[in-house]
C-alpha cells in the first residue's frame, strides 16, 4: 500500500478539464492534497468517486498524493492468512499515510461505516493530526445512522480532531446532526462528458447497476421484471454488478421463468461500458434497501434514462417523485413493476422525466462542486469556525 503522486503532467490535466469543464478559478491550483480512499478494482461507488476526484483535482491544478485503502496485499499470499492479513495491510497503509501527510496542505479522507471507519478513516485522522495537517472527512454510505448508533462515541472522539466534515447529501447531513456532528454538503460528481444521453432504445430494456449484495435487493428487481413481462413480454433486464448473491439471484431468475433472453448478469463494468449500457436502456431501476446518494441514479439521469427507485435514505433528496423519477417502497415488487409499466406505456411521462433529469443533473458537475470543495479546504487550513463535533 503506497502513496502515489498525481500532481504533474499537462496531458492528464488537459484531458480532465476537457471532460468536466475548466475550474482554474476555483482556488484549488497549487494546493497539496493527500487523498485517502479506495480505488478500482473492484469498481464501486466510493472507489469510483475517489479515482474521479483525484483526476479532477489534478485537472484543477492541485497536487494529489493518493493513499489507497484497498491496495493489493504484498506478498499476495498474506491476504489469505487471517491474523497476518491485518498487519500486512495496516502497516504499509500507516507508512503511506505518514509520508503523504508530510507533503500535503490538507488531508481528504473518504470514509464509510463499520470496520472501514475503524481500520482506515480513524487512523488517517490520527496520523494527519500527528503531522499537523488539517483533515476533511468526506463521509459516505447509507448505513451511517445505524453505525453511529453503535459507534457514535468512538466516531466523535476521532472527529474532534477533524477540521471539516463533508457529506454528499442533505440526508447524511441530517443523520450527522442527530448524532451531534455538523456536516457540509459536497455533492457527488457526474462526468457529463462520459455519461451522455442517447435516443431511447424502445426495446423495454431495464438496467440495474448495483452490486449483488443483500442491501441492494436485486431480487425485488427480478420479481418486478417477471411482473412487467406479463404486460410487455419482450421486456429484458441487464444487472451490472458482482457480489456474493450471484448464484442465489440466478436461481431466483430460473424460478421466475426468466431465461437468458430476459436477464443478463453482466458482471462489473467499467465507466465507459456503464455509460454505453445506459444509452441502450429504457428504464433504470434502483432497488436498494439502504442508500445515500447513489451515483448510479445520477448517471442514469445524465444519460437521459427515466429512473424507478426505492424511496430509501437519501434518494428522495436527489430525485422527486413524479418530477425527476418514480419512487416506490423498498421490497415492493408489484409497485416497482407498475412504475416500470407506467413508464413503458406513457411516452409523455418518459419524456418529461427524461428532460427534468437532464436539467437536474447539471448540479452535480465538477464546475459546480469544485468551488464548494475549495472553500471547505480553505476553511480547514485556516481552522476557522466551528469544528464538526457539536456535543
Amino acid at each position: 500500500m503506497s502513496g502515489a503522486a498525481i500532481g504533474s503532467g499537462d496531458t492528464g490535466r488537459d484531458a480532465a478539464r476537457a471532460a468536466t469543464g475548466t475550474c482554474t478559478g476555483s482556488g484549488l491550483a497549487g494546493l497539496r492534497v493527500a487523498l485517502v480512499g479506495p480505488l478500482p478494482p473492484p469498481a464501486g461507488g466510493m472507489a469510483n468517486q475517489t479515482r474521479q476526484l483525484a483526476e479532477l483535482l489534478r485537472g484543477a491544478g492541485a497536487q494529489v498524493t493518493l493513499v489507497q485503502t484497498n491496495a493489493p496485499y504484498r506478498p499476495a499470499w498474506a491476504g489469505k492468512v487471517p491474523v497476518l492479513r491485518a498487519g500486512a495491510r495496516l502497516l504499509p497503509y500507516l507508512g503511506a499515510l505518514w509520508r503523504a501527510a508530510g507533503r500535503s496542505d490538507v488531508c481528504h479522507v473518504m470514509a464509510n461505516s463499520g470496520w472501514s471507519w475503524h481500520l482506515f478513516a480513524a487512523p488517517a485522522i490520527w496520523v494527519a493530526r500527528a503531522r499537523g495537517v488539517p483533515v476533511v472527512v468526506n463521509y459516505r454510505g447509507g448505513e451511517a445512522d445505524a453505525f453511529l448508533q453503535r459507534s457514535g462515541a468512538a466516531v466523535r472522539w476521532s472527529m474532534r480532531r477533524v477540521a471539516r466534515l463533508a457529506v454528499p447529501s442533505g440526508f447524511l447531513q441530517q443523520v450527522f446532526t442527530r448524532h451531534g456532528m455538523a456536516a457540509e454538503v459536497v455533492p457527488n460528481i457526474v462526468d457529463l462528458a462520459r455519461f451522455t444521453p442517447a435516443e431511447p432504445a424502445g426495446s423495454a430494456h431495464l438496467v440495474v447497476a448495483r452490486n449483488l449484495e443483500p442491501i441492494y435487493d436485486n431480487a425485488t428487481a427480478l420479481r418486478a421484471l417477471a411482473l412487467v413481462r406479463q404486460r410487455h413480454p419482450g421486456a429484458h433486464m441487464t444487472i451490472a454488478g458482482t457480489g456474493p448473491e450471484l448464484r442465489r439471484l440466478q436461481a431466483l431468475a430460473a424460478q421466475l421463468g426468466l431465461g437468458e433472453e430476459a436477464v443478463c448478469f453482466a458482471g462489473r463494468l467499467d465507466r465507459d461500458a456503464m455509460a454505453a449500457l445506459y444509452r441502450r436502456a429504457d428504464v433504470a431501476i434502483n432497488p436498494s434497501t439502504v442508500d445515500n446518494m447513489p451515483n448510479s441514479v445520477l448517471e442514469a439521469l445524465a444519460c437521459g434514462v427515466p429512473v424507478v427507485s426505492t424511496d430509501v435514505g437519501g434518494v428522495p433528496f436527489i430525485v422527486r417523485h413524479g418530477q425527476t423519477a418514480l419512487l416506490v417502497g423498498a421490497g415492493d415488487a408489484p409497485a416497482m413493476a407498475a412504475a416500470v409499466v407506467q413508464l413503458l406505456d406513457d411516452g409523455a411521462l418518459r419524456s418529461r422525466l427524461r428532460q427534468a433529469g437532464l436539467d437536474d443533473v447539471q448540479s452535480y458537475t465538477w464546475a459546480h462542486v469544485a468551488p464548494v470543495l475549495a472553500s471547505i479546504y480553505q476553511a480547514a487550513r485556516n481552522a476557522t469556525g466551528q469544528r464538526p463535533v457539536l456535543s
